[in-house]
């Protein structure tokens, strides 16, 4: 088992890498007492049999530079496999502002070729490499050296049999003709967007029962801060406060230090020094702000019609076209997508691309009375009106 601690080796494997048709890429990381993860470890393996084509890079290593990991990352004659991939590009960006391209992940591609939703990597390695993981370091703390043997070769088990779930599932997406469905599932990992936070916008994610502008606008600032000073200090947001201490805040609406004093929910921490003040703050600018400037509140689905029957009717024809498709019936429409559609919403991702040609022609049919469902022989089956 090589590990890579120098710049000359790893720019000596790319190099290598880059002769092939794809190389295999994961990570290990830390973030539960940060905001953004801790780059542990680089799992990379070109193609073969066995470990001799894999290694291990150490990025805690002393004057290691990823350059020429970024550089392989960019070459796009190489395509760069992942298995949810999403936190591993996060890192990547976060550190480069790059994201690899072009990019596979087999987590996505194992969902349009009918492995259900969200299939683990461990389910793939059985059903597709016929091997058993060993699960003995899952729980490990990568950041401390030195690494066990054991630690090593589970780490480098995430890349070496990624190769033969990759060339499998190409294979079948190719015979499918879906290579298009993935391409078109990429393009979220691939936006710049899912990995940038805009402080002003973390309000967003904050689950809360009133949906009173001025409320909201108290929510929007106390998310903002919250965000802010995360990112700056390096911290998770729940170490600042959590969402219900920040609910709670909105609610009382914390004048001075007393008032904030007598928060149940707030952490000892936030109730003096730079977060106690950013409290105080933002509550006193969501109070402030002037009415055209707070947040509305998404009303769109408390404004729908659904059609209750309709509905239901979709979910039938959901399920038979996902079981003729061999898809998860989740990858081609959420619940909420169906009651929308039964409301006289058009703007869904169900009724666009590879799901409009799987799914979404026939449901506008259905929708429009052009066609109903029978049940023959134990099948679902779309009859003319």
């Amino acid at each position: 088992m090589k590990t890579l601690t120098t710049t000359e080796d790893l720019a000596a494997f790319c190099t290598e890498a880059a002769k092939y048709d794809y190389v295999t890429v994961d990570t290990e990381f830390l973030r539960e007492r940060t905001y953004y993860s801790q780059l542990c470890l680089i799992q990379l393996a070109m193609p073969g049999e066995d470990d001799e084509t894999a290694v291990l890079v150490d990025p805690l290593a002393e004057g290691l530079d990823l350059a020429p990991l970024y550089d392989l990352f960019r070459d796009t004659s190489v395509v760069k496999v992942f298995h949810a991939a999403r936190q591993d590009l996060e890192i990547f960006f976060v550190d480069q502002g790059v994201i690899p391209e072009p990019l596979f992940d087999t987590q996505i591609a194992a969902m349009v070729c009918g492995f259900g939703e969200q299939v683990g990597y461990e389910t793939l390695v059985k059903r597709i490499a016929k091997e058993q993981l060993d699960k003995s370091s899952r729980f490990t703390d990568w950041s401390r050296r030195p690494l066990t043997d054991a630690q090593k070769k589970y780490a480098l088990a995430d890349v070496t049999h990624l190769r033969k779930i990759y060339e499998f599932l190409a294979d079948k997406l190719k015979k499918q003709k879906r290579e298009g469905w993935v391409a078109e599932e990429l393009k979220v990992l691939t936006s710049p967007e899912t990995y940038t936070v805009v402080p002003s916008e973390a309000w967003q994610r904050v689950r809360t029962r009133t949906n009173s502008p001025r409320f909201l606008g108290i929510v929007q600032q106390l998310a903002a801060f919250r965000e802010d000073y995360a990112q700056r200090n390096n911290v998770p947001r729940s170490r600042v406060y959590k969402d219900d201490a920040l609910v709670e805040l909105a609610s009382t609406k914390p004048a001075n230090m007393k008032d904030l004093g007598r928060s149940r929910l707030l952490l000892r921490e936030a109730r003096k020094g730079e977060i106690a003040d950013g409290i105080l703050a933002a509550v006193k600018t969501g109070l402030e702000m002037p009415q055209e400037d707070l947040p509305k509140p998404d009303t769109t689905n408390q404004k729908l019609q659904v059609d209750p029957a309709l509905a239901d009717l979709l979910r039938v024809l959901l399920k038979a076209k996902a079981d003729g498709a061999g898809v998860a019936p989740r990858l081609i429409a959420a619940t909420s997508e169906l009651d929308a559609l039964s409301a006289g919403v058009r703007d869904v991702a169900a009724l666009k691309g590879w799901r409009m040609d799987v799914f979404g022609k026939d449901a506008l049919r259905l929708c429009d009375g052009e066609v109903g469902l029978a049940a023959r022989k134990g099948r679902v089956e779309i009859v003319e009106l």
